[in-house]
């Protein structure tokens, strides 16, 4: 059963672990993520972008293919499926296509009106039981042709966005979506512990977790991130798996074009890019 990321995240920030988000693309990324979460014991986040929902026919194909999954796989850890950098206007039609968890990305908007916003999605959620990420401070990088360089957020800005009674928050800490450049900075943990000081208990998100360096990734979670979003690095495995088999003349193989066979190795490496990213997060028998 679907729930909302609340608890997980809690739990997570109480007991100085992070919950995994993985950005899901298709079905084998959507079936390997889920097996690997049940095979670790791991609460899981299933993060779907605002193109991966038009990639993948709509909303509401992805909650029936992931409620189908959920029943078929048995699984019983808790999963949340969740928008990931969502508009106002994709937020709303995740609310109606029966997503547990959204994020509204309202970085790019004047602090009033992510603060208007905000308020009205906390209102939603709250009714629903649906939980609620917001973002101060662009995330650096691309994603979806969102980009950015890694800003740092400002501290005040986080704790007016908090207070409204969202449930995570996703703050620029130097972070950038994508693969990170040779000449990139690293994480500013001032900003982080600054804000981590304004805001208390809620749980933190690290966005563009592919490539941060592991200690720089413990220490995030010591000064209280909860969730860290995955999606390059299950992107990069695959398809470096991919290739392997076909430089190798697998396809060409017996009837190994077909696209189950076809895709068996990467789905292998999914998950063991999975399995990996929640040991370093702590979150293996948090279920």
């Amino acid at each position: 059963m679907l729930v909302s990321a609340k608890e997980m995240l809690q739990k997570a920030k109480a007991g100085h672990y992070a919950v995994g988000q993985f950005n899901i693309n298709n079905l084998e990324w959507t079936k390997c993520i889920l097996l690997t979460a049940q095979e670790c014991n791991s609460p899981v986040i299933l993060g779907v972008s605002e193109g991966a929902g038009k990639y993948m026919c709509g909303y509401k194909t992805i909650v029936g293919m992931v409620n189908g999954m959920l029943e078929e796989l048995n699984i019983t850890v808790p999963v949340a499926i969740h928008l990931d950098h969502g508009s106002y206007e994709g937020c709303l039609k995740c609310i109606e296509a029966g997503f547990s968890s959204i994020m509204f990305d309202g970085s790019h908007y004047p602090i009033e009106e992510n603060v208007a916003k905000t308020s009205e999605l906390v209102k939603i959620c709250a009714e629903k039981g649906m939980s609620l990420e917001a973002e101060v401070g662009a995330i650096g990088g691309e994603e979806d042709g969102v980009t950015g360089k890694g800003e740092c957020a400002d501290p005040n800005e986080c704790k007016a966005i908090a207070d409204l009674g969202v449930d995570m928050l996703a703050a620029g800490i130097g972070n950038i979506h994508g693969k990170y450049p040779e000449n990139w900075a690293g994480l500013s943990f001032e900003t982080l512990d600054a804000i981590q000081q304004l805001t208390g208990d809620m749980p933190l998100v690290l966005h563009g977790g592919s490539g941060i360096p592991e200690e720089m990734i413990k220490e995030a979670i010591d000064l209280g991130v909860a969730k860290i979003n995955v999606n390059t690095e299950c992107q990069l495995s695959f398809a470096a798996a991919t290739r392997e088999y076909i430089e190798a003349g697998k396809d060409l193989q017996g009837k190994g074009y077909d696209p189950r066979k076809l895709l068996a190795p990467g789905c292998e490496a999914i998950k063991a890019t999975v399995k990996e990213k929640m040991e370093l997060f702590g979150s293996i028998n948090k279920a």
